[in-house]
């Protein structure tokens, strides 16, 4: 890598997913980083974020400014996914190492279509999955390691159930946290069975619709997802519609047959383990301690800057990433894994029964669906 600061250039949409959660300010905080160009086809959002970021030059056009712009690193920021393959194969075109929004892509053949152009060009791409990047993953992994809740039956997972985006939106927005973490302790399942209903009857063709933010053809305000994992574990998310709690269920359980892990979703994410082989306090007389990136019961020393600690975490990797020729901590392999994890729900659901992992399908199962 080259010894003065990489030139990057930031990607948002005004309106349209904006600059994602904070991908346009966290640079400022990056000493071997330094934003000199911003792209935004909306005027004002295109001059706020100038300013923000105090960028020498913006554009109307991201093509634009790849073209005219010695960049080094871009940030594909907005939080909807329907440019989200557009702006980054531009990106990897031209060899610039990639810092992305999750979502990954709407479809597996985008995300097929993607990795190999970055293959081809050497490109490193990072995704904005905070959760895979907090200090307590290494100590929850030492502690399954080391036997403190016996061995792993079962990852349980739920999106936030809110009222408006339960379901299959949940899934795609939400869920794809818990998904990209359920793969940190399991690796990739072998097998999905999922059912999708909207108003406790099975999705028909009559109930698809483009979806929120860019996500493509989507239904279902009920989504049950089972995937069968290595040595016995499966995992299972589900997602209902105004059936969140408060506090949320929005989180990863990870149980075993001497105990419980739960991890929520974000940097720093709340952590709790609970040796309890019946998973019920009440019963033993078991208490939750706290999971924290010094150990069980330790007080945290790290200081919790919410997503935009998370963002130079998930950066300052992907330039340590770049100048060992390595993949980032959780990159472009990781989005299209999360993305298959989204996608077989869908196609199990079409087919009416269970699908193996990988699909044979890459295309959205909804845009065929009768």
């Amino acid at each position: 890598m080259k010894s003065e600061a990489l030139r990057v250039g930031v990607i948002g949409r005004t309106g349209k997913g904006d600059y994602g959660h904070g991908l346009d300010t966290v640079w400022a905080d990056v000493p071997r980083c330094q934003v000199v160009a911003i792209a935004d086809e909306h005027e004002a959002g295109r001059l706020n974020a100038q300013k923000r970021t105090k960028a020498a030059n913006a554009y109307a056009s991201y093509t634009e400014m790849l073209d005219k712009e010695k960049l080094d690193l871009v940030a594909v920021a907005p939080r909807w996914i329907d440019q989200h393959f557009e702006m980054a194969l531009a990106a990897a075109e031209r060899g610039l190492h990639i810092f992305m929004e999750k979502p990954f892509v709407p479809t597996l053949s985008q995300a097929d279509d993607l990795i190999r152009a970055c293959e081809m060009r050497h490109v490193k791409l990072a995704i904005a999955h905070q959760g895979h990047y907090t200090p307590t993953i290494p100590v929850i992994q030492k502690l399954i390691a080391e036997g403190q809740i016996g061995e792993v039956l079962e990852l349980r997972g739920r999106g936030k159930e809110d009222d408006k985006r339960g379901g299959s939106e949940d899934l795609w927005i939400l869920g794809s946290h818990v998904l990209d973490l359920m793969r940190l302790f399991a690796g990739n399942p072998s097998s999905c069975f999922a059912t999708v209903t909207t108003q406790g009857r099975a999705i028909t063709a009559a109930d698809i619709a483009a979806g929120n933010e860019g996500i493509g053809s989507l239904a279902g305000d009920a989504v049950h997802a089972r995937y069968s994992f290595a040595n016995g574990v499966v995992g299972t998310f589900d997602s209902v519609r105004k059936m969140g709690g408060s506090p949320s269920r929005f989180a990863l359980q990870i149980l075993g047959s001497r105990g419980v892990i739960e991890l929520s979703t974000g940097y720093l994410a709340p952590a709790w383990l609970l040796q309890d082989p019946s998973w019920s306090p009440g019963r033993s007389g078991a208490e939750w301690q706290r999971v924290t990136s010094q150990g069980v019961a330790q007080p945290e020393t790290l200081k919790n800057e919410g997503t935009h600690r998370g963002n130079i975490a998930v950066v300052e990797d992907l330039i340590d990433a770049i100048d060992q020729e390595r993949q980032p901590l959780c990159g472009m392999y990781d989005g299209r894994a999360v993305i298959e994890m989204i996608a077989a729900v869908f196609e199990s659901q079409r087919v009416g029964g269970p699908v193996a992992l990988p699909l044979v399908r890459r295309d959205n199962p909804l845009a065929s669906f009768k």
